[in-house]
């Protein structure tokens, strides 16, 4: 069985992510505008949004990003070489193993997280707060049980084609998120003076809603893998660390989880500093992060995930003559969308956030500090769209190593320059100007490096990577985003004071049309290749 696919079909099978994440940006943005309207950038949210860490550390650890990268190679591999019995133990095995170190450890910090999350995610807060943020990450420790199984399918499926329902999963996780601020956080008995209790609304609502966004993460695939699940492929429960491939995963999984380690080590630092800092920067730091990151959902991950599968199939055929092919494509499609969307990040931030989240206990002072830290993180955006598909190509080639060790400067850089930027950069008594945009720089600056460093690697060990049809690509799309900063610039200086929803649609109509316009002039192919992929979609 082979998992290579065609250039329509990575582009068939991107599209089909990308409106998912599109889909769960949307969701995104939906759930992040209900969360701030009920709840502000107030102490209740400040605690959330810290508790959220450790779960999601050990779910990123246990069978996120690292498992994940280091299954995938391995049981396409089995599969390519027709031996599908093989390929769906070492699915059972990975499966159950992954859950159950992800059980052990979440009950490791049910018991000690008195000692663990005032000492580390909330050390510049009073007690009653480090309280709230202690309840709500136990709570929550039940969800990376859940995510260690949902993961695995997820890549489960991507193997075999199937890309629609693991980008209706991600939408999940905001769908739980809503339903948590609007019906539970209701429902729950309401807390009398009381950290947790911001208006009719009670935070912990916000935690059991993460457990039910876990819970429909991996409802919604259930569908897709019975449909897979024909003939020798089946999948039980199997505590087998033996199982052909088991012990290849995990040692490609080590320099992956030590890499995710330190990413994660510095959300962590992030959420201790902004501890430190005036109410509410934990919350618009985190909020500006998600934006961001909604951005680069649907112009990096949704290209990564499409074509990795591709390339490790690729590899694993030693077709290296289509594997460059297949990267330099996906490079020029990241970076053809990440530059305008950096432009656009930057100067539509604010009446963006403004006509979306200022309703409520959302004030005009959470409005500026987010898109305060936002401008600092879109910086970053090129950097990181880049970062999806180069950490992907090494992956293919089942080197998890080199951009594992690349990383681990980077993030060690990205916390010695936060410490540095954040005496410097903003007011600490604002919160519209506070110095939580030091952190946003630092990690902008670290990922854009990151990227550079590993094209470099990947070049020197495959080749060429397409170079001059890269290098001219990025010339005509900063060229033609540099004519979308320009109008842009023109219209936001031009319409200052106006109503939000002028700022926000007349921008996005004329940055969109200005680039696109500009890109068509200049003769870049990706302009008919992404307006012509939406239409065929919209067709059928």
């Amino acid at each position: 069985m082979s998992s290579t696919l065609s250039n329509r079909q990575i582009a068939r099978a991107a599209l089909v992510a990308l409106l998912g994440f599109l889909a769960s940006g949307i969701l995104g943005l939906l759930r992040t505008a209900i969360v701030s309207n009920v709840f502000g950038t107030g102490v209740a949210l400040d605690a959330f949004l810290a508790a959220q860490r450790i779960p999601e550390l050990i779910y990123v650890l246990v069978a996120g990003g690292a498992l994940g990268s280091s299954f995938i190679p391995v049981f396409a591999r089995y599969l390519s070489a027709d031996d599908p019995a093989t390929a769906w133990r070492l699915a059972s095995a990975t499966i159950t193993l992954s859950s159950l170190a992800a059980g052990a450890l979440s009950l490791l910090v049910v018991i000690f997280a008195p000692q663990i999350v005032p000492l580390i995610l909330v050390p510049g807060k009073p007690a009653e707060l480090q309280a709230l943020t202690v309840s709500l990450t136990q709570i929550m420790m039940l969800t990376p049980f859940i995510f260690a199984i949902s993961g695995l399918l997820m890549g489960l499926l991507q193997t075999h084609g199937n890309f629609l329902l693991p980008s209706l999963a991600i939408s999940m996780n905001n769908i739980g998120l809503i339903i948590g601020a609007l019906v539970i956080a209701r429902l729950l008995p309401p807390l009398v003076d009381h950290p947790a209790q911001v208006g009719s609304a009670n935070v912990y609502g916000l935690a059991w809603g993460a457990i039910l966004s876990a819970v429909l993460h991996l409802g919604v695939q259930l569908p897709g893998l019975r449909r897979i699940l024909t003939g020798p492929a089946r999948l039980r429960p199997l505590l087998d660390w033996r199982a052909p491939g088991v012990v290849e995963v995990l040692a490609m999984m080590g320099p992956r989880v030590l890499g995710l380690g330190v990413a994660q080590l510095n959300f962590v630092v992030n959420a201790n500093f902004a501890s430190r800092m005036i109410d509410g920067s934990q919350s618009v730091l985190a909020i500006a992060w998600t934006l961001m990151f909604t951005v680069l959902g649907v112009i990096g991950q949704s290209v990564g995930t499409a074509v990795f599968p591709t390339l490790a199939a690729l590899a694993a055929s030693q077709d290296m003559t289509g594997y460059k092919e297949k990267l330099a494509g996906a490079l020029r499609s990241v970076l053809f969308l990440a530059i305008p969307a950096t432009v656009g990040v930057v100067l539509l931030g604010q009446p963006v956030i403004a006509l979306v989240f200022q309703h409520g206990q959302w004030t005009a002072e959470s409005t500026a500090g987010t898109a305060w830290a936002l401008a600092f993180f879109g910086l970053g955006i090129a950097g990181h769209a880049a970062l999806e598909v180069l950490a992907r190509a090494f992956y293919a080639l089942s080197d998890t190593r080199t951009p594992v060790l690349v990383g681990v400067i980077s993030l060690i850089a990205n916390i010695v320059l936060s410490a540095v930027f954040i005496q410097f950069i903003g007011d600490p008594s604002s919160l519209a100007r506070g110095p939580f945009a030091g952190l946003a720089l630092a990690n902008s600056v670290t990922t854009l490096l990151e990227a550079l460093v590993l094209a470099g690697l990947l070049r020197r060990r495959i080749g060429d990577l397409n170079d001059r049809a890269l290098l001219d690509g990025i010339g005509r799309t900063l060229l033609a985003a540099g004519l979308m900063a320009l109008a842009l610039f023109g219209f936001t200086q031009l319409l200052v004071g106006q109503p939000p929803l002028l700022l926000s649609l007349g921008g996005l109509v004329i940055g969109a049309g200005v680039f696109f316009g500009a890109a068509y002039a200049l003769g870049m192919s990706e302009v008919q290749t992404v307006i012509g992929a939406l239409l065929r979609r919209i067709r059928r």
